[in-house]
């Protein structure tokens, strides 16, 4: 019979009150001869610890399930000896590129590399889905043996959980969330089926992040959840229906978008120095009501505009782009370029920027562009995309222009976000718009950001710009570009960033070559 805690107990309580008081049990192997009882007493608690941290007693301990077969290869020792190089510190930045390259090559990282890659996620919020798709099945086992690692199961849930729909029902939060997200791609229907069966018991928080998911599969078999969703208790939930809504083409909310904004713009025919010409008319919003409340279009404007500048702004971002085309019926370039003018004195010409505005409309021209520009975006228009930015009627909202880039496709925005950086005038607002051009940059983009390098190096006043974009570059630019980079050479404390610069797309050419 154990009777290891009762004798600890004891042992403990003799402690508490004293060996003159109560002496202590003598123990089989204490022993014989020590006549001091607080002699005997230390003794004795020395034993019992080693007994007690000897192991556990026979047929209480719990068999841990091996961990399951990888199915992908693991990277070569090189690529695994580089990893453990970022893992020490070296060039940590690039990490994130090292998992996504070694997992979008099929590989995955060496086992025992994943305690120190694991801990990294830990403190790392933004690495844990790189991690989790590189970490293999030996990654996610060892997650759950630790509960410091446990959230690489609520990242990779969906891939653990595959297709069981007891995740949506007594799953956590995360599980959940995964699953949702992964019957969105695999079947948008069932998807919205399964959220609406148990919408009205979620909490406003969770409706939120449910609905999100509709960016995967989105279509006009949910508009009709949307539109209920505009009636929604939680303003999260509201919004991001309403941002949905816009994205459809034909739908009611496209519809109501529509009217308003043919309410404030208008064709008309102008004569201009004796000629007849096609002009824009704008009249900005009287008042802002319910409806348009709903229809996620607030009463006070987010930028530092007025609010009937700002009610403008809201309603051209969120009506359907092909309203204009059938309106002006000419193409997306040519509407672009059309001028544009308030319903009384003060018309504005495209081509003279520096032109005064009415008093009664002012920016009218930079309301209706940039209405557009959030449109094409909110819509994935290329072709209003692309003649936005040929236009350059936006190029005092750099923002505005590099999101354009995004729609652009992959073949033609390097050398779109080259002409763009040429036009940008000012150090803040290149890095401005670097800051939202994702890497690699390559081509175009890569030659004028090492030709503006090249030109900021032999400025006076320009170490920080240096320094910023170089950082910004390390993880974006093409490593081609080295051997140009070899060329600039800044003199004195100016140096050290084109030097770091160089190094890092060194670190980063040979990291690529070895996971290919």
């Amino acid at each position: 019979m154990n009777t290891w805690p009762r004798t600890w107990r004891e042992h403990v309580g003799v402690a508490l009150v004293g060996t003159r008081r109560r002496p202590a049990g003598a123990l089989p192997e204490t022993p014989e001869g020590d006549a001091d009882p607080a002699g005997r007493l230390l003794d004795q608690a020395a034993l019992l610890t080693v007994r007690r941290r000897a192991g556990l007693l026979p047929g209480t301990a719990q068999p841990v399930a091996p961990a399951p077969e990888e199915t992908a290869p693991v990277v070569s020792p090189e690529a695994a000896r580089r990893l453990q190089r970022i893992l020490a510190g070296e060039q940590a930045r690039v990490l994130p590129e090292w998992l996504e390259t070694a997992a979008g090559a099929g590989y995955r990282v060496p086992p025992r590399l994943l305690p120190d890659l694991l801990d990294r996620g830990r403190a790392d919020r933004a690495l844990r889905p790189h991690i989790a798709r590189a970490a293999g099945r030996r990654g996610l086992w060892l997650a759950m043996q630790n509960t410091d690692w446990a959230y690489l199961v609520a990242v990779d849930v969906g891939a653990a959980a595959g297709g069981d729909q007891a995740v949506w029902e007594t799953g956590g939060r995360g599980e959940r969330i995964a699953h949702l997200a992964r019957l969105r791609r695999a079947d948008p229907a069932a998807a919205l089926t399964m959220l609406a069966g148990t919408w009205a018991r979620e909490p406003a928080p969770d409706r939120a992040v449910f609905i999100a998911t509709f960016d995967e599969g989105l279509s006009h078999g949910d508009e009709d959840f949307l539109e209920a969703a505009l009636d929604d208790r939680g303003q999260d939930v509201r919004r991001i229906a309403a941002d949905f809504l816009a994205r459809l083409p034909g739908s009611a909310y496209g519809r109501r978008m529509s009217d308003r904004a043919l309410g404030c713009v208008r064709p008309e025919q102008r004569t201009v120095r004796g000629r007849a010409q096609q002009w824009i008319i704008v009249e900005h919003p009287q008042g802002h009501d319910d409806t348009m409340q709903r229809d996620g279009i607030p009463f006070h404007a987010a930028e530092r505009v007025g609010n009937r500048a700002g009610w403008l702004r809201e309603i051209l971002a969120r009506t359907p782009l092909s309203t204009w085309t059938e309106l002006f019926g000419v193409r997306a370039m040519e509407v672009v370029c059309l001028p544009i003018g308030g319903a009384e004195a003060g018309d504005h010409d495209p081509h003279n920027p520096h032109q005064m505005h009415s008093p009664h409309e002012p920016h009218s021209a930079k309301d209706v562009h940039l209405g557009w520009a959030r449109a094409a975006v909110r819509q994935r228009d290329t072709a209003w995309a692309r003649a936005l930015l040929k236009a350059g009627v936006v190029l005092d909202e750099v923002e505005a222009l590099a999101d354009l880039l995004t729609v652009l496709p992959a073949a033609e925005r390097a050398g779109a976000a080259a002409d763009l950086i040429r036009w940008v005038e000012g150090h803040a607002d290149l890095l401005r718009v670097l800051g939202r051009i994702p890497g690699p940059w390559t081509g175009e983009l890569a030659d004028a950001v090492v030709g503006t390098l090249e030109s900021a190096s032999r400025q006076a006043d320009t170490a920080r710009f240096v320094a910023q974009l170089c950082r910004m570059a390390d993880e974006r630019l093409t490593p081609d570009a080295v051997p140009r980079l070899n060329e600039i050479s800044p003199q004195g404390a100016e140096s050290w960033p084109v030097t770091e610069l160089a190094e890092t797309l060194r670190f980063r050419h040979a990291m690529l070559g070895e996971l290919r």
